[in-house]
């Protein structure tokens, strides 16, 4: 409740509260799990928990103290959308909470209002005569304006999908160091000490593990042979397709996975210059690569979009921008995202991208490639920052993706702007925009 408190309030990031609440808590592994199902599923369901409780809550949850509000969503989230939890548990729980909390008169509130929704339960239905948006919006928990785009940008179906996929646990996905060891091998050692994993399908780099917790607190991590990230996400670096010897750059590269991906793919061979403007994230990235073992790495510090004033122009065989965005692709990971974003958001990170884009373009040599991603599925930000760059500089073409891409990805994902959109339910991965551009000259 004080984590979700404090999210709504204080507009923090859920993931770095709830860690650092989970550090200080003494649960164990089950109620650690229990209280993060809670806190990620009450942020993912916000709004259509709110619909129901405005239909209890005489005043409306809006006027609600912080605290009190948190406590009836978490609750309402339980009896809603978990089966494990007796609903008198519920009931009680919340009620012995507001006491501490408060005073009498809340814990009665608190009280008649979940009882209220019990002797209901069978009535919190979205209603069906709902606009096609609006019951989307509320039968799977996002909001209108976001709904509305994606049905404009993908249609009804697909927007439908977008959202209900959003709502699933994302799978655990690690990608292989082969610079040490194999895939094959690998997943041999992982169903040796019994775990459940299967090569993914989307990336040949790629492990998806459905048992085994937290793979940060594995040997096979701590050795350097596995790194954690989406298989979406292990896309860029294929399509980068750098080789050994070859100058990299790398203008927005923390935290560090795909910087640190293309240094396996040159067999730590050629240099990758590895920008970010943030210089506590440099440290970030010298980590994992020492930790990969990889000396090819040199994290710097700076704005990509001062770049070219500091570095010879054609100076990069390969240059990958995996440009700031909207991040609504990842929501999965980060339901806080849907609430907290808003079309003004995309409008002011699309311009910031097309500035990026152009600057990145003058370090690529002839003949080199420069790779354009975000971990977003809107139009302005994907192939609208592509088709505006390729009609601005004409000596950049599409290039053809690499052999055997077009088989796992486009067969399924969609082709836009010369570029790759995966949408998160194509891979059950992170939605995803890729295009890979040649300089012609």
């Amino acid at each position: 409740m004080d984590v979700l408190t404090q999210v709504e309030q204080e507009q923090a990031y859920s993931n770095l509260l709830l860690n650092s609440a989970l550090t200080q808590s003494s649960l164990d592994k089950g109620d650690a799990g229990l209280a993060t199902e809670l806190v990620y599923g009450t942020i993912s369901r916000l709004n259509t928990l709110d619909y129901f409780l405005d239909r209890f809550v005489k005043k409306g949850t809006a006027k609600l103290q912080p605290w009190v509000r948190s406590l009836l969503r978490l609750s309402l989230y339980q009896i809603m959308y978990l089966d494990r939890i007796p609903e008198h548990a519920v009931v009680s729980e919340a009620v012995n909470i507001s006491k501490k909390w408060g005073h009498q008169g809340i814990s009665g509130m608190v009280n008649g209002v979940l009882r209220s929704v019990l002797r209901q339960k069978e009535e919190l239905v979205v209603p069906e005569q709902l606009p096609f948006a609006q019951r989307i919006s509320l039968q799977h928990s996002h909001p209108l304006w976001l709904v509305e785009r994606w049905i404009e940008q993908y249609g009804e179906a697909a927007a439908e999908s977008i959202c209900r996929v959003n709502n699933e646990p994302p799978s655990v996905s690690v990608r292989v160091n082969t610079t040490m060891v194999s895939r094959e091998q690998l997943l041999a050692e992982m169903e040796a000490a019994g775990l459940d994993a299967v090569p993914s399908s989307l990336s040949p780099y790629g492990i998806i593990v459905s048992s085994g917790g937290n793979m940060a607190f594995t040997e096979w991590y701590r050795e350097g042979m596995i790194s954690i990230q989406d298989e979406s996400s292990m896309l860029v670096a294929e399509m980068v397709d750098p080789q050994p010897g070859m100058t990299v750059l790398d203008c927005c590269a923390a935290p560090g996975g795909k910087t640190t991906h293309m240094g396996e793919l040159m067999k730590d061979q050629g240099e990758i210059l590895a920008n970010d403007l943030h210089a506590h994230k440099q440290k970030l990235i010298a980590a994992q690569a020492e930790r990969l073992g990889l000396a090819s790495i040199v994290p710097v510090t700076g704005n990509a979009l001062d770049l070219p004033m500091a570095h010879d122009e054609a100076a990069f065989d390969r240059v990958l921008l995996d440009a700031p965005c909207s991040g609504l692709g990842v929501i999965r990971r980060k339901p806080d995202l849907k609430w907290t974003k808003t079309a003004e958001d995309v409008g002011a990170i699309a311009e910031l991208q097309q500035e990026l884009i152009q600057a990145a373009a003058k370090l690529v040599k002839p003949g080199g490639l420069l790779v354009y991603s975000t971990c977003t599925m809107e139009e302005r930000e994907n192939e609208g920052v592509v088709e505006g760059f390729l009609a601005s500089r004409p000596e950049f073409e599409v290039e053809k993706d690499p052999d055997g891409f077009q088989e796992r990805v486009r067969e399924q994902a969609l082709s836009r702007g010369g570029g790759v959109q995966i949408l998160p339910q194509h891979f059950h991965s992170d939605g995803f925009y890729i295009a890979r551009l040649r300089r012609v000259r």
